[in-house]
């Protein structure tokens, strides 16, 4: 299937800002490059909504928040309710935002619609069982969800998923 059907029959999200998007694509692409699969716009147990989420062969969840701007950034103040469904949390950023409005104790990716950068792991803080296993249940129901849109796009507009 070309990307531009796959995006025909999956439209982003939009509430993010051009440049938001751009970040995402790049991000996604970096993880990919790394071996590992990744959801955006994934809904967490305590009603946030991560940016992406990467799940690593190993089974270690990393979530990717999106800053496009300073005052995206200075408007956010939920980025901790994050640490509790990873084990790795970065904050992805376009070239233009300053790097050192990034908090130290977070990871930080720097990204345009093409590629990105890590430029600072984050700490390790490793999922309790019960909670790594909750958080990569979801994550196979929302891929396996959006595997069947893709392979039933009838069902998005007949309202099944």
């Amino acid at each position: 299937m070309s990307a531009a059907l796959a995006h025909a029959l999956l439209p982003p999200d939009r509430r993010q800002s051009p440049t938001a998007l751009q970040v995402q694509r790049g991000v996604r692409r970096l993880f990919a490059d790394l071996g590992q699969v990744t959801i955006p716009e994934f809904s967490l147990a305590n009603g946030r909504r991560a940016d992406v989420i990467a799940l690593c062969p190993a089974g270690r969840l990393t979530i990717i928040e999106i800053k496009s701007s300073v005052s995206d950034f200075r408007a956010d103040r939920k980025w901790p309710d994050y640490r509790d469904y990873c084990d790795r949390f970065y904050f992805a950023i376009p070239e233009t935002l300053p790097e050192t409005l990034i908090p130290e104790e977070t990871g930080l990716i720097v990204a345009d619609g093409f590629g990105a950068a890590i430029l600072r792991d984050p700490p390790d803080h490793a999922l309790s069982g019960a909670r790594r296993k909750a958080v990569t249940l979801r994550f196979a129901h929302n891929a396996a969800r959006l595997l069947h849109a893709l392979a039933d796009p009838g069902a998005i507009r007949e309202g099944a998923l």
